[in-house]
């Protein structure tokens, strides 16, 4: 089979969206097909590259940076300060990149590897005009929606009074971009509700929750390699409250910070390992700072690569306080490393997290319930063991492999019914 999958934001970047592609993109290689992926490239040029470790085909389109956004590749500059005031930051050099007007190139290159199935990850500029092509070529289209509108405006910083109506906005047009498919899928069910409340019956089209998976090849228990340590200055031996992912605000990162914090008072040798960066990291070092905890807080910024699932063996607990995840692959990662995990019940965290499981959910914004949960797991070993056998257990349901067998049931799914319908 033939398929593209396209999306408004790749690899290297660093989320959800990109994460998932590059892991749908790379499944399907292996497993056989041709795979193509449309993304904005990264240096503003048109290129056509291999991808370095699974070898399919990544179209970069022509970009130019928006830069009110930061670009999750490089890191987030500090902010400057005017008289010792910290000024908020509505500039970034390295802004994210956004292909426009791109049909003419789409249609060339498609019309060159003639796709038997588009898959679409994004709502946004790419998608439109890989909309537009489909239609003129008739070629199948599947969707995928992974955000819910808080991850854009919560980044935006926009006031409360005008972010309720630009999130019903968004919900409706997020709704509009699944409808023009022939299938869609969401990594939950909670994200598929939250969406289209009351109205999956007789929506458009299908619109299936499937997970986005983890490969469980990379991600398992065990110890850390002892360099892990050394390279990144994480204690051996001290228990570690992790947090891995973008630092952003919308990651609500500021509660579990404050959280933390109050750990600490009952657990003083416990530190904190942040993996990530993003628009938030000064504030929430000047955070522990201020707490005078900045020697046993670690800030390592964006880690990839085989660092990765070595970072996450460093862990005692897991902690995420988001309010806005359709799924958090992050989080699957962590319970397939073995990790208990304290989360808020928000989103479609408790698909992933039960309380007194696999670990605690917590009221959204509840610092006293997350650092007391933080306690109870770093205090308890006993109760640490059979939390972090079953993050396992759970994770294990979320093996990428039923992912890409889906999918690929999926494709063949809308393929054939297209074929009856001629």
């Amino acid at each position: 089979m033939k398929i593209v999958i396209s999306t408004d934001i790749y690899y290297p970047m660093i989320n959800g969206v990109a994460v998932f592609s590059r892991n749908l993109a790379a499944g399907l290689k292996k497993r056989g097909h041709k795979v193509m992926v449309l993304a904005p490239s990264i240096d503003g040029k048109f290129k056509v590259e291999k991808d370095e470790e699974y070898g399919f085909t990544i179209v970069r389109l022509k970009s130019f940076k928006i830069h009110v956004y930061p670009d999750q590749i490089n890191k987030v500059p500090e902010a400057k300060d005017f008289l010792g005031v910290k000024l908020p930051k509505v500039y970034y050099k390295n802004g994210l990149n956004v292909s426009l007007n791109c049909y003419r190139t789409i249609k060339r290159v498609l019309d060159d590897f003639q796709p038997d199935i588009i898959h679409d990850q994004t709502p946004g500029p790419v998608a439109l005009a890989v909309f537009r092509y489909a239609k003129k070529r008739n070629i199948p289209l599947v969707s995928t929606d992974h955000a819910y509108p808080d991850n854009l405006t919560q980044q935006l910083k926009l006031p409360r009074v005008a972010k309720k109506p630009i999130n019903s906005m968004m919900n409706k047009y997020f709704v509009s971009f699944l409808k023009r498919s022939e299938y869609a899928t969401m990594p939950t069910e909670q994200a598929v509700a939250d969406l289209i409340p009351n109205k999956r019956k007789p929506f458009k089209v299908p619109v299936e929750a499937l997970s986005n998976g983890i490969d469980l090849s990379r991600f398992a228990k065990g110890k850390a390699n002892k360099e892990i340590y050394d390279e990144y200055g994480i204690p051996k031996t001290k228990p570690i409250v992790l947090y891995v992912g973008r630092v952003d605000p919308e990651k609500s990162l500021d509660i579990l910070m404050s959280a933390y914090i109050k750990a600490h008072e009952k657990v003083p040798d416990v530190h904190l390992v942040v993996v990530g960066d993003g628009t938030a990291r000064p504030k929430l070092e000047a955070q522990i700072a201020k707490a005078g905890l900045s020697d046993q807080a670690h800030f390592l910024g964006r880690v990839i690569g085989d660092n990765l699932p070595q970072l996450y063996r460093t862990g005692t607990v897991f902690a995420i306080t988001s309010k806005t995840e359709t799924q958090s692959i992050v989080l699957m990662e962590a319970m397939a490393s073995g990790l208990p995990c304290v989360a808020v019940d928000a989103g479609a965290i408790h698909e992933l997290v039960k309380t007194n499981k696999n670990g605690y959910l917590c009221k959204a914004d509840d610092i006293n319930a997350v650092a007391s949960s933080l306690v109870k797991i770093l205090t308890d070993k006993d109760r640490r063991a059979a939390m972090s056998d079953e993050s396992v257990k759970r994770a294990a349901k979320h093996d990428i492999s039923h992912t890409l067998t889906r999918m690929e049931e999926i494709y063949q799914e809308v393929l054939d019914n297209r074929e009856r319908a001629e």
